[in-house]
């Protein structure tokens, strides 16, 4: 894999505004969240507080409505943007887990993860070796052979970390990671993320309303009906 370049990801002011019934609805509200290098960042307030949304935005998934994206101090993403022209982008820079692990289940574990790699143009044999590392490092090496329906939901969520970080990214984005777990399995994956950070110099964000979680993050942006809580 290439060197890994370090980088910045910035949200700045950012809304989004969405018509249900003909009406205009706020789902985020000038949201702004910089994501740094070896940083563990939470966003947290409850269901319907615009935690999701602004994620997306961060994640170059939806566009904002006013505001911006900037990666390395560029602005790469505004409103109108063409989302699937960052595709590439996306896949080089940015990693994803999302509640539910969503691997592939005709797959092996090894298999979903180096998958991540070849869509990327990596080839088979270095993306197999990757995938293997990565998931020994996971504490998974003696499960790549199993099928998601031999794993446990703690144990398909550390693949799906894996597989997040297949292509080295510099910034990882987690929707509700533990929501499906119960708390052993959950603190497990919060330690992942802390070690990951700490280890390899990613940038984290982390969305949830667990308050339980607040002590791995070094920042927090709490959101409440959109906005930022003062």
């Amino acid at each position: 894999m290439s060197q890994r370049r370090l980088a910045t990801l910035e949200v700045r002011s950012a809304s989004k505004i969405y018509e249900s019934g003909g009406s205009p609805v706020t789902a985020l509200a000038e949201g702004s969240l910089t994501l740094s290098p070896g940083v563990v960042s939470g966003i947290v307030g409850p269901s319907g507080s615009g935690k999701t949304t602004l994620l997306m935005i961060a994640g170059l998934l939806e566009a904002p409505t006013t505001g911006e994206v900037l990666f390395d101090g560029k602005v790469i993403s505004r409103p109108g943007a063409k989302l699937n022209e960052l595709r590439t982008f996306r896949r080089t820079h940015l990693g994803f887990v999302f509640q539910k692990a969503n691997l592939i289940p005709f797959l092996t574990a090894a298999e979903n993860v180096a998958i991540a790699m070849q869509v990327n143009d990596v080839g088979r044999q270095q993306a197999q070796l990757r995938a293997a590392r990565l998931l020994d490092a996971l504490g998974m090496g003696h499960r790549g052979s199993n099928y998601p329906s031999q794993l446990s939901g703690g144990e398909q969520q550390r693949v799906s970390i894996a597989r997040a970080l297949a292509n080295d990214p510099t910034v990882i984005l987690a929707d509700e990671p533990t929501a499906a777990l119960d708390g052993t399995r959950a603190e497990m994956v919060m330690k992942v993320f802390r070690h990951l950070a700490d280890s390899r110099n990613v940038a984290i964000c982390v969305v949830t309303h667990d308050t339980r979680w607040m002590t791995y993050f070094d920042s927090t942006l709490e959101l409440e009906d959109g906005r930022a809580r003062s």
